[in-house]
């Protein structure tokens, strides 16, 4: 044929079969408008912007500041509690803690796992803590927590770990039992020791699984946080999101508490949006072990 194949299949082309006998397939590219509409971005940002109009419409509607600000109101507050460099640097702090909580679980769901995996003792140990903890609200742990650790990130940082682990682990090992005994006969032909057949073959054939536990536990220790900031206040010097969300409510400033509420939304849409994204497109996708909607 006089043009390949490969160009049939590019997400911004369409092949226009001619029912004539000895003809090949013409091969015509997409308008503007169905590129614009076949992009993920566009249609995500479309999105965004209709909820945002809506949230616009009902605070008019409701007329009540109090309760429910508009969000010209509320972009206002964002900005200047932005140029004061309060809310950035109540945002860096929380980014802190939760990126060494998150750190922690991570590590801990790791060695876990891999122990599962490998020995019948470290399968019913998992078995047995996610069955115990797994339905456990992090946030129930705290007042031990603060007993334990005293008021301060110590208390926080377990309370993450917690919240982080048995979402990552309980993924982790179920990608590990999914991968296909084909795999797993060829590692163990290969004579590989059992870190080295964990890292090699069942690491990679589980990326997915492994993949979506760590958006599971982002999610869990992102909101953990700002519950436990809410609660007992400052994980830090000067106290993150959720102790300026409190302090802002205790004032009455409600724009500024929406405002709080609207930094911790960007940050998932980014992390869920921009990392895990790339991560999964360099990764998952790249390599065809997941399907692109």
């Amino acid at each position: 044929m006089s043009n390949t194949f490969e160009n049939a299949i590019r997400p911004d082309f369409v092949v226009d079969v001619v029912a004539k006998p000895n003809k090949d397939f013409v091969v015509k590219p997409l308008a503007i408008w169905e590129r614009v509409l076949d992009s993920d971005g566009f249609r995500r940002a479309m999105i965004l912007i209709l909820l945002a109009a809506v949230w616009q419409a009902y605070a008019l509607f409701a007329d009540n500041d109090l309760v429910f600000p508009k969000l010209t109101d509320v972009l206002v507050a964002l900005w200047r509690t932005t140029l004061s460099g309060v809310l950035p640097a109540r945002t860096w702090n929380s980014l802190q803690t939760l990126l060494t909580g998150y750190a922690l679980g991570i590590g801990l769901g790791v060695v876990i796992t891999t122990a599962a995996i490998t020995t019948r003792l470290g399968s019913d140990l998992l078995a047995t803590l996610t069955a115990m903890f797994n339905p456990l609200p992090a946030i129930a742990l705290l007042p031990l927590a603060l007993l334990w650790f005293g008021l301060g990130s110590g208390s926080v940082l377990f309370v993450l770990a917690h919240s982080v682990l048995w979402p990552f682990a309980l993924n982790t090992h179920a990608g590990y039992q999914a991968v296909s005994e084909t795999l797993r006969l060829a590692g163990r032909n290969c004579g590989l020791p059992p870190l080295q057949y964990v890292m090699r073959v069942l690491m990679p054939a589980a990326l997915p699984s492994i993949i979506a536990g760590l958006k599971i536990s982002w999610a869990f220790g992102w909101r953990t946080l700002i519950a436990a900031e809410l609660v007992f206040g400052a994980s830090s010097s000067g106290g993150g999101v959720g102790w300026f969300i409190f302090e802002k409510r205790n004032d009455l400033k409600i724009p500024d508490v929406f405002a709080g509420l609207l930094v911790i939304v960007l940050i998932g849409l980014f992390m869920e949006g921009v990392f895990f994204r790339l991560l999964e497109r360099h990764t998952v996708r790249k390599w065809g072990m997941v399907r692109s909607v």
